[in-house]
C-alpha cells in the first residue's frame, strides 16, 4: 500500500513542482517504486520539469473519464526505472472531485510504494481535493516571513483535515543566512513549529530546469528522512562561515 503524499507550500513560487520531482527521483535512487502525480489540472506543469512532455498520449483526466486504464496513462523515467509520472490534462481546467481522484489513487495503490502529488497554489478547490487524497503532507516554503506566513496557513488548513505535516524549506542562501540576510531554516521550522523533513539549497540548475540532478545530495537526505524517520538536515551554511567563508560569501555576492 503506498504512502500517499501531498506536495504543497501555498502561493506559487516556493518550489513545490521542483521539489516533487526530486524527491521522487531520490525515492526511486533508493529502489522503491514512485508515482508523481499533477493535481494542478489544466495548468500543468510537472510533465515539463520531468521532461516526459513530449511522451504524453493519455492524462490524468481520461483515465477519470474511463477513455484508458490507469497504467496506460503513467509515463516511465528514462534514467530511474522505478519512477512513474502521471500528467495533468493538458486542455482547460476540468471539474474533478476528490472521490474520482481517490478512485484513481485507490487503483494504483498497491503497485507504488509512493505517491506523490503535486498540488496546485493557493488554498482553493484544486487545494482541497488534493489534500483530500493523501494522508500526509510536505509543506514547501521559502525562508521569507512572507512565505512563513502563508505556509502556516496553509497547515493550518491541513491539520483541520488530520493530515500529517512535515516540513520542507527550500530555496535557502546558505550566504545570506551566515551573514543574517536570510531566515536561517531552523528559524523557519521553530516559527511554524511542524517536523523539520529537510533543507533545500538555492541552486540555478535545479531552479531553471537545467538539470534535476544537479541538487542530489540534500534530495538524498530528504528521501532517508522521509522513509527511514531520520532527522538528518543537510548543511549549507558552515562553508560560508569563518575567514574563508567570508571570503566565499564577498565572492558570491560580486558575482
Amino acid at each position: 500500500m503506498a504512502r500517499k503524499i501531498v506536495i504543497t507550500g501555498g502561493k506559487g513560487g516556493t518550489g513545490k513542482t521542483t521539489v516533487c520531482a526530486n524527491l521522487g527521483i531520490a525515492l526511486a535512487r533508493l529502489n522503491l517504486r514512485v508515482l508523481l502525480m499533477d493535481m494542478d489540472i489544466g495548468l500543468n506543469n510537472l510533465d515539463v520539469v520531468m521532461k516526459v512532455e513530449d511522451k504524453v498520449v493519455f492524462d490524468f483526466i481520461d483515465v477519470v473519464e474511463n477513455r484508458c486504464r490507469a497504467g496506460q496513462a503513467l509515463i516511465q523515467d528514462e534514467t530511474e526505472p522505478t519512477l512513474y509520472v502521471m500528467p495533468s490534462c493538458h486542455s482547460a481546467k476540468r471539474q474533478v472531485t476528490a472521490d474520482a481522484v481517490k478512485k484513481v489513487i485507490s487503483r494504483l495503490s498497491d503497485t507504488f510504494d509512493y505517491i506523490l502529488l503535486d498540488c496546485p497554489a493557493g488554498i482553493d478547490v484544486g487545494f482541497r481535493r488534493a489534500i483530500n487524497c493523501a494522508d500526509e503532507a510536505i509543506v514547501v516554503v521559502t525562508p521569507h516571513l512572507s512565505g512563513v506566513r502563508d505556509a502556516d496557513k496553509t497547515i493550518a488548513q491541513l491539520t483541520a483535515n488530520s493530515v500529517s505535516v512535515n516540513v520542507v524549506v527550500n530555496r535557502v542562501r546558505g550566504d545570506l543566512v551566515a551573514s543574517g540576510e536570510m531566515l536561517s531554516a531552523f528559524e523557519v521550522f521553530s516559527l511554524l513549529g511542524h517536523t523539520a523533513l529537510g533543507v533545500i539549497p538555492e541552486n540555478d540548475e535545479v531552479n531553471c530546469n537545467v538539470d534535476l540532478h544537479a541538487c542530489r545530495k540534500p534530495f538524498d537526505v530528504l528521501a532517508r528522512n522521509l522513509t527511514s524517520g531520520s532527522y538528518d538536515i543537510y548543511d549549507c551554511v558552515s562553508r560560508y562561515k569563518g575567514v574563508f567563508g567570508r571570503l566565499k560569501r564577498k565572492f558570491k555576492k560580486n558575482v
